[in-house]
């Protein structure tokens, strides 16, 4: 019986999978008042300049926004297929804007490499497939070759790994050149 009465109570302190969303979906949200961000509702088009603070509320996508830091070189348009070469930083959204966590590859020998439209499959080579949804997003929102942007990704257009957490971050991403 102190077993069952046990395991009640650690059942009861335990997350589920949609508490864990709501946690996330709360800290998204307090990232954007806290940052006093600008959300956009419709895609802006290629002519509209973009303000420190406006993010566009990625269509069809829970918590996904965009915003462009750099519009790149216009000279080539990113293709299916295409192998990006990014550099990133990554931060962990957390309730206290002091304890923000991060990761970077800027100072890495090599940038990190993936094919554009493609998120599951094999890898050839040096050439990862990259699974978050919104990295492929925000690659089709920047378009060009060295345009940069900024994204809040939750965990479920994120990496593998995120979505395990449920943890959401923010990227700025880099697209250093194109191979196609």
């Amino acid at each position: 019986m102190l077993i069952g009465i046990a395991l009640m109570a650690t059942g009861c302190k335990s997350n589920t999978y949609s508490k864990l969303r709501a946690k996330e979906d709360k800290l998204i949200k307090n990232y954007i008042k806290r940052n006093n961000l600008n959300i956009l509702t419709e895609e802006p088009d290629s002519t509209y300049v973009w303000g420190e603070k406006d993010y566009y509320k990625v269509e069809g996508y829970d918590d996904l926004y965009f915003h462009l830091r750099a519009r790149g070189d216009n000279s080539y348009t990113v293709k299916r297929n295409d192998v990006i070469v990014a550099r990133y930083k990554k931060f962990e959204l957390t309730e206290n804007p002091d304890t923000l966590s991060y990761w970077t590859t800027l100072d890495q020998a090599n940038p990190y490499e993936f094919y554009y439209g493609i998120t599951s499959g094999t890898a050839s080579g040096t050439t990862a497939i990259c699974e978050s949804i919104g990295w492929h997003e925000a690659v089709r929102l920047m378009k060009h070759p060295r345009a940069e942007c900024e994204i809040i990704v939750p965990s479920k257009q994120g990496f593998s790994e995120d979505e395990t957490s449920v943890t959401p971050y923010v990227y700025i991403i880099q697209i250093k050149q194109i191979k196609y």
